[in-house]
């Protein structure tokens, strides 16, 4: 029988009828595959429906199961612990409260007596313990809940009756190691459903947006050979309006910062005339200032606009939600809290504040805006100085072409492996052979050696090698057969800090009077005084004391106060957006400029090309310059921050190889200096031969000191692959200690056990992940390909002066800042000549 004959099929189109909607083409075909039993991925634009893509076919699924029964006349058995049909993992907690509720609507409307549960870090003890008991028909569920959930004894017959899986916004999951968790919690479900119900067709689905490889993500989640898949893609279009918010007048010199709060007051009436507006930052810490900014000036939105990040306190964030559906809130400041999937029906407007750093990561946020089917997702691009508008130009054309990142997945997590070995030690115990069969069907081990495999069992039964005298790391032992923790102590420290999110110590920040405001880093606290006044969800607090790891305060009566700080701010460019931003500088200089933003800009590229060069596709330009300060060397690959870091340490190291001289560095997304006290001992002609390729693994150890990058790596691995213990809720461990701690463990692995495969992932994550070193050599690849430019020039240019600010903003003040960079202007004005130039 064909599904839109069955009894579910009719039923779920019968109530979409009557809601004056239809289903779309991908979604029947979802539907269909879903009933024949294929696993797969939907790929839809925003606001196309891909969750009813997979709900409601879990649902016809179902409603045909009941008819069916009703016919046989079987009854449903009562008595069963476990009802759990459908596994929903998400990566975000808001957007597990959305999507609780826009399934419970459904069926509510169509009589469908399934119960929604949410499971993650803001469930109540007591809805856990009622889940214990019994589980809902359905689970919203995070990569970590998960694994705590296998660390239950009995834990694993919660997925006796479960007949889906779902990995929602898996192209967030799957760079990351919680993707490589999400892999194993899989595998360890199918592995149990082929044993206990081997007629049992598990399906196992993923949803995810645009990303440049979407056929690897399939494989990636659903990597099992013997069972039918298929990706779902939607024939339809999202339109999106890009708006860049111009300045009225274009800095010759610009600098990172200074644009964007000037453009503020250009925000309000964009705020004014939308219903609801979201506004995007990249870090709390920007959040947090542009709240401030936006009632400064304006102050008739105090009560209309609302601050929302990870740090602020779980109550507080669910009122700024339900605000957002209910239309009470003109706008909300936010960082990647908001970013996925949740569906706020007032928004009708996105703010970008700077750029996102990737394609991807912005259309993901112009998507929040006209959520609904055929309406226009309307963003506006405000930029922080005014090069941010060449991305802006290059982000429209990237959007028309599709042409979007790839996200690669993380292979060989040793220290995410060995968790998990724990974690299902500390549940119901595992079956060494049996195990190492599942793990290695996962797309993440699935070159895993057995003598690899052999030395985590080693590790984790006696801590290896270099840890066997130790009694604490002899943490599973074998019993009955199967390989268990037997110590109730370890059992509860190990279920403790079970994830692969490793940050500075946090403490929750509370008023004195009572009431939670959010969290901070300890790093942060250390560094103020009582009666510092900071700002923390919108509101200016005066620090009192810590407590109890508490952090208490009082409402300040301070106008302005310091922002926090959190680790991680940063965000580096993306390849992609690279190669589109260089192909934009190509057109930077047109008599006719189809892009707003290049027409702007024009005065800016003209004073580039008058004092030096505006660099072309094919060119790779560098600049020097003597200046009081010294003599800049200045590059301009395009390769984003962290390229940048390593590329200029590079060279600085090959420089330093010809005459000992010293630099100082400093880079932005576009590219680098080098500053010396000295001049280069280095020909112009001879420069391209710094930027080869050649024998580049052996100059970057050289040259960055790789091995201090690797032992600051390894203090992450040492926390998740529980070396390391982070401390008891409310006593947790400084961020010094856990370094201090994670680096003696480095360097006893170095000195007596050099086969250690966590020392050997730090290096690798040092080099693929910080380093970036295959991006780093296809730079180089590209650079020795291309046109060198060499100018020499008097004075600081447009394209050079952002790097030079950065690099001084970190020793001073702003007031001294803004001192230093008027004096700077003024000497930059002084009629800047172009001594010479030099092509290659």
């Amino acid at each position: 029988m064909s599904l839109e004959k069955s009894t579910g099929y009719k039923q779920v189109n019968k109530w979409l009828r009557a809601n004056k909607r239809k289903p779309f083409t991908f979604q029947k075909e979802a539907w269909q595959y879903y009933a024949e039993g294929y696993c797969g991925l939907v790929n839809a634009p925003t606001g196309f429906g891909k969750t009813y893509s997979i709900f409601l076919a879990a649902v016809i699924d179902e409603l045909n199961q009941r008819a069916e029964n009703i016919k046989l006349k079987i009854k449903p058995d009562k008595r069963k612990k476990s009802i759990l049909k459908l596994l929903w993992i998400t990566p975000l907690r808001s957007l597990a409260k959305d999507l609780a509720r826009a399934m419970r609507e459904v069926c509510l409307e169509l009589e469908l007596d399934w119960q929604i549960g949410i499971r993650n870090g803001d469930t109540s003890t007591n809805d856990k313990l009622k889940q214990k008991k019994q589980m809902p028909e359905v689970l919203i569920i995070t990569p970590e809940s998960m694994h705590l959930l296998l660390a239950q004894k009995g834990g694993i017959g919660h997925f006796d009756q479960l007949q889906g899986i779902v990995a929602d916004e898996w192209h967030e999951l799957i760079g990351s190691k919680r993707g490589v968790q999400t892999e194993l919690a899989i595998s360890r479900i199918k592995g149990y459903l082929q044993q206990t119900h081997p007629e049992r067709l598990l399906r196992i689905w993923g949803i995810s947006a645009t990303i440049g490889n979407m056929q690897q993500a399939m494989d990636v989640l659903i990597p099992y050979p013997e069972v039918l898949k298929v990706m779902v893609k939607a024939d339809v279009e999202k339109k999106i309006d890009i708006r860049a918010i111009l300045p009225d007048h274009i800095d010759m010199l610009p600098w990172a910062g200074h644009l964007g709060h000037k453009l503020a007051h250009k925000l309000l009436p964009v705020i004014h005339k939308s219903k609801t507006t979201l506004v995007f930052t990249n870090t709390r810490s920007q959040a947090e200032l542009w709240y401030q900014n936006l009632l400064s000036l304006d102050e008739s939105l105090a009560g209309q606009i609302a601050i929302h990040h990870g740090s602020i306190d779980f109550e507080l964030r669910n009122w700024i939600e339900d605000s957002l559906h209910a239309g009470v809130l003109k706008a909300v400041i936010s960082t990647s809290s908001l970013d996925l999937g949740v569906d706020f029906k007032p928004v009708d407007t996105v703010v970008q504040i700077g750029s996102p750093k990737g394609v991807a990561r912005f259309l993901q946020r112009a998507g929040r805006s006209g959520h609904s089917p055929y309406e226009t997702s309307v963003i506006y691009f405000l930029p922080t100085h005014a090069l941010e508008l060449v991305e802006a130009a290059a982000i429209k054309e990237a959007a028309k072409t599709q042409d979007i990142e790839s996200r690669e997945p993380v292979v060989m997590a040793f220290d995410t492996l060995i968790q998990y070995l724990v974690t299902l030690a500390v549940g119901d115990g595992f079956d060494e052979k049996q195990l190492f069969e599942e793990v290695k069907q996962t797309h993440c081990y699935q070159e895993l050696l057995p003598e690899e495999w052999q030395w985590i069992m080693q590790f984790i039964t006696t801590g290896g090698d270099s840890l066997t005298a130790y009694n604490e790391f002899n943490k599973v032992v074998h019993k009955d057969g199967l390989w268990v923790v037997d110590s109730r102590q370890i059992a509860l420290r190990h279920r403790l800090h079970i994830g692969t999110i490793v940050s500075d110590a946090m403490l929750k920040v509370k008023f004195m009077t009572g009431g939670y405001v959010g969290m901070l880093e300890e790093s942060f606290i250390s560094k103020i005084k009582p009666g510092n006044s900071f700002t923390l969800a919108g509101r200016i607090l005066e620090f009192v004391m810590v407590k109890d790891m508490t952090v208490l305060v009082r409402k300040s009566k301070m106008k302005s106060a310091i922002t926090p700080s959190w680790l991680g701010g940063r965000i580096s460019l993306t390849a992609n957006l690279g190669t589109l931003l260089r192909k934009k500088y190509n057109q930077a200089l047109d008599v006719e400029q189809e892009d707003d933003e290049l027409s702007i800009l024009k005065p800016l590229f003209e004073r580039q090309a008058k004092v030096s060069h505006v660099p072309r596709n094919d060119e790779f330009l560098i600049e020097l310059i003597h200046t009081r300060d010294g003599y800049h060397l200045f590059a301009y690959p395009f390769e984003g921050r962290m390229v940048h870091e390593v590329m200029a340490a590079l060279i600085a190291y090959r420089i330093g190889k010809l005459l000992p001289i010293t630099f100082s560095i400093a880079m932005n997304d576009y590219g680098f200096e080098l500053l010396s006290e000295q001049p280069f001992p280095v020909e112009k002609s001879m420069l391209k031969a710094l930027f080869t390729p050649d024998n580049l693994a052996v100059d970057i150890v050289a040259s960055i000191n790789a091995t201090e990058m690797a032992r600051r790596k390894f203090r992450d691995i040492a926390c998740i692959s529980g070396l390391v213990f982070q401390g008891f809720p409310g006593k947790y461990t400084a961020n010094k200690h856990l370094q201090s701690s994670s680096a003696l463990f480095f360097n006893v692995f170095s000195d007596y056990d050099k086969h250690n495969l966590l020392l050997r992932q730090a290096y690798d994550e040092a080099f693929y992940q910080q380093i970036e070193e295959p991006r780093l050599a296809a730079a180089l690849h590209r650079i020795q390909a291309s046109k060198l430019v060499v100018v020499t020039t008097t004075s600081y240019t447009p394209l050079c002066f952002p790097i030079k600010v950065d690099s001084l903003r970190e020793n001073m003040s702003t007031e001294e800042l803004g001192q230093r960079i008027q004096r700077m202007t003024a000497e930059a004005e002084k009629k800047p000549r172009k001594k010479n130039d030099h092509t290659m």
